[in-house]
């Protein structure tokens, strides 16, 4: 509703209520909640619209079209500008397309109007894994894990070890890696972690702990690549020639354009000479 619509409608009932009440207090107060009505009835309208604008934007970052996405929540934040999950849709958004430094923006927006807000704590702690800074996403992290509401406590803690192993602290890394599985051993994230653990103790010179990691990461996630890469440098450490091959070749079989797989095929081709 804009000012002039509001202007008439009120300029109106003054009319109205003059000619059953007249002047006085009661006209005032009749003023005044007319006016707190229409206000009310305007924040209303403009939510239910922000509204829309947000669960289009939903549909579009599902999908991965962030200008998409943009389009809706430029128009939503100006409706509902203190909404906190618009900004954090907004630094989705902007992460998808690159703009780390606006996503960050966005995520400390929606923090500093929802401080508990954990889902933008680990957004925010993911991009500065992205940016190596660790001491900032160990911080993140934490504080997205310090709320016990929080129904996603996998994905920070899973990110939290990676920030440590980033940082080249192991033995933390393990730590929360092992708390992750021990409190959601069927966790979807569970072949990852068990990835990272074979990462950590692999980084450890503990090969033959890594290589029992990413057999059961490959077990769960027949297809994961990177943990047949991993596993085929273990098993050279290992004295394992057949047993590397397999793993390399897998790697190229079923990634055979990727980056991993010309590593694993240099690999073979050293084998062999």
């Amino acid at each position: 509703m804009n000012l002039f619509r509001l202007y008439v409608i009120i300029n109106l009932f003054q009319i109205k209520i003059r000619r059953y009440i007249g002047e006085g207090p009661f006209f005032t107060l009749a003023i005044c909640l007319v006016m707190l009505t229409a206000c009310a009835m305007d924040q209303g309208r403009k939510k239910a619209m922000a509204d829309m604008h947000v669960n289009v934007a939903m549909a579009y970052i599902e999908a991965r079209d962030f200008n998409g996405a943009l389009k809706e929540l430029t128009p939503a934040e100006k409706l509902s500008p203190h909404n906190p999950q618009i900004h954090h849709l907004l630094g989705l958004s902007y992460y998808g397309k690159g703009y780390k430094q606006k996503a960050l923006d966005e995520f400390k927006k929606a923090i500093a109007l929802k401080p508990d807000y954990s889902d933008a704590f680990n957004d925010l702690g993911t991009i500065y894994l992205d940016m190596e800074q660790w001491d900032l996403a160990i911080s993140a992290f934490n504080q997205a894990l310090s709320n016990i509401l929080y129904d996603k406590p996998t994905n920070s803690l899973y990110n939290l070890g990676r920030a440590y192993f980033g940082k080249g602290d192991y033995t933390q890394a393990m730590a929360v890696f092992q708390e992750a599985l021990a409190k959601y051993p069927r966790a979807i994230l569970v072949p990852l972690i068990r990835h990272y653990m074979g990462r950590t103790s692999y980084a450890l010179k503990d090969i033959r702990g890594a290589t029992a990691q990413f057999k059961k990461s490959t077990e769960l996630a027949p297809t994961y690549v990177e943990s047949y890469y991993w596993l085929g440098e273990c098993y050279i450490q290992s004295g394992k020639l057949k047993e590397a091959r397999t793993a390399f070749e897998t790697v190229m079989k079923l990634a055979p354009d990727s980056d991993i797989s010309n590593k694993s095929k240099e690999i073979l081709s050293k084998m062999r000479n």
